[in-house]
């Protein structure tokens, strides 16, 4: 059985996508210690990537090649500034020259060093490989595959396996949504409770809640920053910024001078429910405009679909209680992380497999669980209005024009955030006894639609909207 970390599924990272942009810089950074630790990298010549399928069909768009550089000098993520990225980049293109894990300079032309090839691995649809040309002749080669949501894995899941065993401690290890209902009802214990049990035999509750503060942080820090930016999004689409017209537009004149006092100020504007909508929008069009400019958010549970969560979570705090502090912010993140485990291990995360319904649609479901539990829903509740979410967005497909995760995914998070309240809603006002469809089963679903959906609207910018649609038009 696989468990799963709610820090697995909520990773902090870059964008615009954690499969095509965190998981390649993931897999380079992995690639280069693996060579640090086998042999000195002055030995190296030279490096060649090599890019397949989805990467590669959609890779410019989605920052691949720059993921990868970035990973080959071994910076991190997490913690690299954004504002330094673009100037980092171009430093390779002009010079032809790569720090090589921050020790070894050598030849690389991005141009020729990096190859987009059309060829879909059989093991997943987004593969990279690596392969270093040293000294005496000889070459190493490895390849990776970036399976959604910042996780990469090899072919034999070596990791994986490790991981597997390490996580086998879990006092309540859950494959299946009746699996973590049976342990509530047992030990009488809430979603949340069940989740901080299991995290906590991996490390200490200060750890999980500094943990836990720091998502938030970057989760509130992404809306605030695509709140307050104007401008174009860059990639070519032109597409003009519009969390920051709105939210002038909602917050008129009310003062604050920071992203705290900000969360007051909203809280004192008006309520009434087209505001409320316009308020959840423009808090999912921020993150997701932050995350199409190479900013930093979290993959919730991808970056794709980074702005359903912060936006759903936000209104909780903003419109349904004003009192909400950060037990309630580490319940929701808590709920949403397993939630967002179910699908992984039931079906995908990954577009590049399921489309967007493995993005969007289990954001959804992962925000629509959570703000159940915090509005007093029980666990049955919690996993009903997970399936209702999930529900309406089955068979939803991965279509980025011009492989850039603006059109149609920016706008898609704001409907997801939608949705998840609105499933919330229904949820609490049934009786979950009476539910006709069980999460595990549409979680089935799901994947039963991922597998007969075809390749070109999965993440390929070959079909739907990307095709159909005359980019000189946007």
């Amino acid at each position: 059985m696989e468990s799963i970390s709610v820090f697995d599924m909520l990773k902090i990272g870059v964008g615009p996508s954690s499969s095509h942009t965190l998981g390649p810089w993931r897999a380079a950074n992995r690639w280069v210690d693996g060579l640090k630790n086998s042999m000195p990298l002055q030995d190296i010549d030279s490096v060649q990537v090599q890019l397949y399928g989805s990467l590669s069909l959609t890779g410019k768009g989605h920052a691949t090649d720059i993921a990868s550089i970035m990973g080959l000098l071994g910076t991190d993520p997490v913690t690299f500034p954004i504002e330094e990225l673009s100037a980092e980049v171009e430093k390779v293109h002009n010079t032809r020259k790569l720090l090589l894990g921050g020790e070894h300079f050598i030849d690389f032309d991005p141009k020729t060093n990096i190859k987009f090839n059309r060829k879909f691995l059989p093991f997943h649809p987004n593969g990279i490989s690596f392969t270093a040309s040293l000294k005496d002749g000889t070459k190493k080669s490895q390849t990776y595959y970036s399976i959604g949501g910042g996780f990469v894995v090899q072919k034999e899941r070596k990791r994986e396996k490790i991981k597997m065993e390490k996580f086998s401690h879990f006092p309540y290890p859950v494959e299946k949504a009746n699996e973590l209902l049976k342990y509530c009802s047992e030990e009488n214990k809430t979603v949340s409770e069940i989740v901080l049990a299991n995290e906590l035999s991996l490390r200490s509750i200060e750890d999980i809640k500094t943990g836990l503060d720091k998502i938030w942080d970057v989760m509130l820090h992404s809306m605030y920053t695509g709140c307050h930016t104007e401008g174009t999004l860059p990639g070519g689409l032109n597409v003009k910024r519009r969390a920051y017209e709105s939210h002038k537009n909602l917050i008129g004149s009310t003062p604050y001078s920071n992203q705290y006092e900000w969360i007051a100020a909203i809280r004192n504007t008006e309520v009434k429910f087209r505001q409320i909508l316009k308020w959840v929008s423009c808090f999912a069009l921020a993150v997701n405009e932050v995350n199409a400019s190479l900013g930093r958010v979290v993959t919730a549970p991808t970056n794709g679909s980074a702005g359903v969560i912060p936006a759903v979570l936000m209104y909780y705090l903003v419109i349904e209680n004003h009192d909400g502090n950060h037990e309630d912010i580490h319940k929701f993140l808590l709920v949403a992380g397993e939630i967002g485990s179910l699908f992984k291990k039931g079906a995908t995360i990954s577009a590049a497999m399921g489309g967007c319904q493995a993005e969007i649609g289990v954001s959804s479901a992962m925000a629509a669980a959570a703000l159940t539990e915090l509005m007093g829903g029980s666990p049955e509740q919690v996993m009903m209005a997970a399936e209702i979410a999930m529900e309406h967005h089955l068979g939803l497909t991965c279509d980025p024009i011009a492989g850039l995760v603006q059109i149609p995914c920016i706008e898609r998070n704001a409907m997801g955030a939608i949705k998840a309240i609105n499933a919330c809603e229904m949820a609490l006002d049934a009786d979950p006894t009476h539910a006709k469809i069980p999460l595990d089963k549409v979680i089935a679903t799901m994947w039963a639609t991922a597998q007969d959906m075809g390749s070109k609207y999965k993440e390929t910018s070959e079909g739907g909207l990307a095709v159909e649609v005359n980019i000189s038009d946007c």
